[in-house]
């Protein structure tokens, strides 16, 4: 296993679409290993794979002890008529902290290494997980959903931070 420096906001490989997994390969496996020890810090909730510089879909999680990894992730529930609003923050986007609209409930299904169905679901801190780090492989940051005012802080905030 392999600790992963975290790719920051204006590296281009933040905003490419992730490659579906394939075939399970030792870079995968790898992949995997990696993804679970750079996650494995207090502080942090998810990781998703372009965020240490691979453009495969697979993240990993660490929320109160509670570690994982999915491969393919595919959203296939959200609740439609109840959302949540709380702080957001990104690894990739450090130090930064914005009301993000999110829905209350999500799940996600994919594999594992083994090719097993993974399902990943739940309410606040888990929804919001699972809708960050598949935006992350859809290319996507958390301030790109932010509210128009919101997201002009937060860029004016960035460009004063040299990001």
């Amino acid at each position: 296993m392999t600790y992963r420096d975290i790719r920051i906001i204006g590296d281009p490989v933040l905003r490419t679409v992730c490659e579906p997994i394939t075939e399970i390969t030792p870079a995968i496996r790898q992949l995997v290993d990696d993804l679970m020890e750079t996650v494995d810090e207090p502080g942090r909730a998810g990781l998703a794979a372009n965020q240490i510089g691979q453009t495969y879909r697979a993240f990993s999680w660490n929320i109160d002890g509670n570690k994982g990894y999915i491969l393919n992730p595919v959203i296939v529930d959200l609740s439609e008529d109840e959302y949540q609003d709380g702080e957001e923050g990104c690894l990739s986007v450090p130090n930064l902290w914005y009301p993000c609209n999110r829905a209350w409930y999500a799940k996600a299904e994919g594999i594992n290494l083994d090719g097993e169905k993974v399902v990943v679901e739940g309410e606040e801190i888990w929804a919001r997980l699972i809708q960050h780090e598949v935006d992350h492989l859809d290319g996507h940051l958390y301030i790109d959903r932010l509210e128009r005012a919101q997201r002009k802080k937060a860029l004016k905030e960035m460009r004063e931070l040299g990001m």
